[in-house]
């Protein structure tokens, strides 16, 4: 699978593979995030970097929970070590030097969104790597919720967020969307970043 990813980003600068972790641990993930959102573990994701950086519910209406790398579950753990698996045949085949990883579990409520975005900050060029992981078993087409991936000139295509689902895109390359759901998204977002200045 690994292979397959590193091929796709090679050949378009994307990849969607189904079942990066085992389902299981997506139960457990989605599980996790539930039990933080009713804590109120979760709060509303910003926009922006530093002192530009805000809450804006017309643009972005998740909420989220940073993972610390110290104070890992066991299926996060899981999931951390299979990207670092992915990490190193990136570099070793693509070699993007990517150095850290960082990450959140989002929740999107019924009705919620993130509208169109590129993950790369104007004026921090670390974010490289975007992975995407989807928590949601049992995804139907008629619950919305798609990833809107935009490709060359006008083509988009759409990701379904079934459960076990990873999404992996060049941060700098492609925007992207999170489109309405009728039910609850899950998932958990994150960069692969380069070490660097930050400037671009």
């Amino acid at each position: 699978m690994l292979e397959r990813i590193v091929d796709d980003i090679t050949g378009h600068g994307w990849s969607v593979a189904p079942d990066f972790l085992p389902q299981d641990a997506i139960v457990r993930l989605a599980k996790e995030t539930r039990q933080l959102s009713q804590n109120g573990g979760l709060r509303p994701a910003a926009i922006g970097k530093g002192g530009e950086r805000s809450v804006n519910p017309g643009i972005r209406s998740d909420s989220i929970h940073w993972l610390e790398e110290d104070s890992l579950t066991p299926p996060q753990r899981l999931y951390f070590d299979r990207l670092e698996e992915l990490r190193l045949a990136a570099n070793r085949y693509l070699q993007l030097g990517l150095f850290e990883f960082e990450g959140h579990l989002a929740a999107y409520p019924p009705g919620t969104f993130y509208r169109k975005h590129i993950d790369r900050f104007q004026n921090d060029s670390l974010r490289t790597l975007t992975t995407i992981l989807y928590l949601n078993p049992d995804w139907r087409t008629e619950d919305g919720g798609q990833m809107r991936l935009y490709l060359d000139g006008e083509q988009f295509l759409d990701v379904l967020p079934q459960g076990g689902i990873l999404v992996t895109f060049l941060s700098d390359r492609f925007w992207h969307e999170v489109l309405p759901a009728k039910r609850e998204r899950l998932s958990l977002t994150g960069w692969f970043k380069t070490r660097g200045g930050g400037m671009s």
